[in-house]
């Protein structure tokens, strides 16, 4: 389906009601185009809503096709790839398979904790809002222990241990809303979620030192006790290193 720009929020709406599951977008010039796969049996509801639409079988392989958008990366000299890429010899590995929780460790703001993290002083450490449990593993690959990840998701706390298990690495994951729940006590902390529930999130910390991300280039958390250390930014995302202020 093709719509103009100025239509793309309403459009999206829609799709999201008919779609809930997902699907894919792609914004030219003056129009953007919103493809959702769905079984023949509903496609009476698109085009009821759209009745422009354009349906066309898909391609056979198209279930797998998503793979090709998780490509390897490399961040604080660790490769990070999914689990049907093959790393390259002789190099610290993360094998995070995505599922359905947050996290490949592709994004910039992922990297960006990486590459702070393999500066700052090692220890035992908690990951707040570990998604797939991508930067816990990291951690553990770049000498931190013992790692504690939290999670409000259950279904990300399930990826977390899958992954950690499957790194062969040790990760202490359980559900906690970091911004209601005691946090448990680490020498540091990465916290990679939004700018708001960072700042909330850093009221709330028993660390000496935290990595933060998840928010834009020109954005900056901001909690008394805290003193801003350094930052790095990549492709319009920036990640921030803290100090407690004794």
């Amino acid at each position: 389906m093709h719509v103009p720009c100025d239509a793309a929020e309403p459009a999206r709406a829609v799709f999201i009601e008919l779609v809930p599951v997902g699907f894919e977008e792609t914004l030219g010039d003056d129009r953007l185009e919103l493809v959702a796969y769905v079984a023949a049996d509903d496609a009476h509801r698109l085009t009821h809503a759209f009745p422009d639409a354009v349906l066309s079988p898909v391609a056979e392989g198209w279930e797998d096709a998503w793979r090709a958008f998780h490509r390897p990366v490399t961040a604080g000299g660790i490769w990070i790839g999914p689990p049907w890429t093959s790393p390259p010899a002789g190099t610290p590995t993360v094998v995070i398979d995505p599922g359905r929780a947050f996290g490949t460790g592709a994004h910039p703001t992922t990297r960006l904790c990486i590459d702070l993290l393999s500066s700052c002083p090692r220890g035992s450490l908690l990951d707040v809002g570990c998604g797939s449990g991508v930067l816990a593993i990291a951690a553990a690959r770049l000498g931190f222990g013992p790692l504690v990840a939290v999670d409000r998701d259950p279904v990300a706390i399930e990826a977390t241990i899958a992954n950690a298990c499957a790194n062969r690495v040790a990760v202490a994951a359980r559900v906690l809303d970091a911004e209601r729940d005691p946090l448990p006590q680490a020498d540091g902390a990465v916290v990679n979620v939004l700018l708001g529930p960072v700042e909330r999130v850093l009221g709330e910390l028993r660390t000496g030192w935290v990595v933060t991300s998840g928010y834009v280039v020109g954005e900056r958390p901001a909690h008394a006790g805290w003193s801003h250390v350094e930052s790095l930014e990549l492709e319009g995302w920036v990640a921030d290193r803290f100090r407690r202020v004794e």
